[in-house]
């Protein structure tokens, strides 16, 4: 990956609607030049895929958690079975495995404190092998970025 890349990818961050004509003329080469490394990188898996964020608020979502879990049982395959059944349910937005005291982490959005309750009540305890889980209510969302700086030098 070189500067140019790390251009194209700054823009397409921002808004990925960008035109690669458009693309093109901010990164100072032709289109189909601009067009064959935007292939390229999604290709290689550099771009991952692209997506419409949304406003949390305009479409009803007003709570999010961090829903820190223990799981009872480590082993590989407990831990492969929670992760199954943990990316099902739709309300969990992220699962990161951490190291540490919890052995997971979830992002969780729901639309109030209710739906949150019965998430916990009716998906999260049937997930097996839970021994505990902590949670923690979003109070105010400060910086919410989904893009990485790539450096242009």
């Amino acid at each position: 990956m070189d500067k140019i890349d790390a251009k194209i990818l700054n823009i397409l961050q921002k808004d990925c609607t960008v035109p690669v004509k458009e693309v093109a003329q901010l990164v100072g080469l032709s289109y189909t030049p601009t067009y064959e490394r935007i292939k390229y990188l999604e290709e290689t898996g550099v771009i991952k895929k692209r997506t419409v964020i949304l406003d949390p608020k305009k479409v009803g979502i007003k709570l999010f958690a961090y829903c820190n879990i223990i799981l009872k049982e480590q082993s590989k395959e407990k831990l492969e079975k929670f992760e199954q059944d943990a990316v099902k349910i739709p309300e969990i937005q992220e699962i990161i495995s951490l190291s540490g005291v919890y052995d997971y982490v979830l992002k969780v959005a729901t639309t109030d404190i209710e739906a949150y309750n019965d998430f916990v009540v009716n998906k999260l305890s049937n997930i097996p092998n839970i021994g505990q889980y902590h949670s923690n209510i979003v109070m105010n969302i400060i910086k919410d970025e989904t893009s990485y700086h790539l450096s242009e030098d």
